[in-house]
């Protein structure tokens, strides 16, 4: 009996995690380094932190048995996001046109506070642009992106990209007036 008390006393052995194999680990320090600015620009696509980051948090869990370290590129994980983001806006547009059209934004009173009236004016006229001008402008001016770069994940031509961005500042500046 105090046998069986003296071994109930012992610390429990350690039980370790099982050990995380290097191409996870690549995966993981990847995720760590890109995962702000992919949330950020699907934030930009899709106007909405929490969809944005499901986007983000799904095309990493797609990646996780695919991951191929070196092969893997940042281009091709944009490429993901700005997919996944598609999906998300079309399958909004579907819902939009079963429901009647509500008047206005219906953003919180924390919103409203973090992004002032100038900025408000600049992301609603980011909003009108069509889809591909729309992600053209936010990877170029967002995530710095060059046109090559940008045509890559757009799969599309440079020159597309220049035209692409080159009448969606266009309209942006006639749309703003006198804001801009």
């Amino acid at each position: 009996m105090d046998s069986e008390i003296l071994r109930l006393a012992e610390p429990a052995p350690k039980v370790s995690a099982p050990p995380v194999a290097s191409s996870d680990a690549e995966l993981v320090a990847f995720y760590r380094r890109h995962r702000l600015s992919l949330v950020r620009f699907a934030v930009l696509l899709l106007g909405d932190q929490e969809t944005a980051e499901d986007v983000v948090q799904d095309v990493f869990t797609r990646l996780h048995g695919k991951w191929r370290p070196g092969v893997t590129t940042i281009a091709y994980v944009r490429t993901c996001v700005l997919n996944g983001s598609r999906s998300i806006l079309r399958r909004r547009a579907v819902v939009l046109r079963r429901v009647e059209p509500v008047a206005g934004l219906a953003d919180s009173a924390e919103t409203a506070a973090l992004i002032g009236e100038s900025r408000r004016e600049v992301l609603l006229a980011l909003a009108r642009l069509p889809r591909r001008q729309r992600e053209a402008l936010v990877m170029r001016y967002y995530l710095d992106l060059s046109d090559a770069e940008i045509a890559e994940v757009m799969r599309v031509r440079q020159s597309t990209v220049r035209s692409m961005t080159a009448r969606a500042l266009a309209r942006l500046l006639r749309e703003l007036g006198d804001n801009a």
